[in-house]
């Protein structure tokens, strides 16, 4: 399973992204992003740079509430070659934004809402967005399964991947290695960890942000 660190907290960018980014570089951490909220597009463009500077896979996650913010950052992540293209729910017009690159695009299923993100919906709900989106050539989806409003967390991760042949993430809210631990039995490719890293939740007793992502990555093993 894979380890996406997000440079954000309370669903923000952090505004010394490309300081952190710099301080964690020696960990060698191969997944790394960002909200498209909290810096403007040229500071993005630099922590991209960067990020592929050192061979690691990037990620820029749209949280924006309205759809044409959302389709604006598509076309950010498009102008600024990001790999991996997370969130969003019009999905159709941000594949029409990203055709002919190399972007690949993994939307929210179910019913995400306001902003830090809540995700409505059943299990059969999202097993029927993740049919579609793959159908329409998304490459996964990002599933906010721990910021669930209508059902339990796992149910939701394992209807997505009995539904889903592509790549399942699953972001927001895991917070500590039992969830971690859950979201592999589960089936989960992914999982991002922004905030609980920041604020020093996943390892309480641990003061430096290095600390606690070498506790991150200690949980997977």
């Amino acid at each position: 399973m894979d380890f996406v660190f997000m440079l954000t907290r309370d669903d923000q960018t952090v505004e010394d992204c490309l300081e952190v980014y710099d301080a964690i570089r020696p960990l060698g951490i191969t997944h790394v992003g960002c909200k498209d909220v909290g810096v403007p597009p040229a500071v993005l463009g630099e922590l991209f740079r960067r990020i592929r500077a050192d061979g690691a896979t990037s990620y820029l996650e749209v949280v924006s509430t309205t759809p044409e913010a959302c389709l604006r950052s598509a076309t950010v992540a498009r102008d600024l070659g990001v790999d991996r293209l997370l969130g969003g729910t019009a999905v159709e017009e941000i594949l029409a934004i990203l055709k002919g690159t190399a972007v690949r695009y993994f939307p929210f299923p179910g019913k995400p809402v306001g902003h830090p993100t809540k995700l409505g919906g059943t299990p059969e709900q999202v097993a029927a967005d993740c049919r579609r989106f793959e159908a329409l050539g998304c490459a996964g989806v990002d599933l906010l399964a721990y910021r669930a409003t209508e059902a339990d967390p796992l149910a939701l991760v394992r209807a997505a991947r009995e539904a889903l042949s592509g790549y399942l993430l699953v972001a927001g809210s895991v917070g500590d290695a039992a969830r971690i631990q859950a979201l592999a039995a589960a089936g989960a490719d992914a999982f991002t960890i922004g905030s609980a890293a920041f604020d020093g939740s996943f390892a309480p007793r641990q003061g430096l942000l290095v600390s606690q992502l070498k506790a991150i990555l200690a949980a997977m093993a």
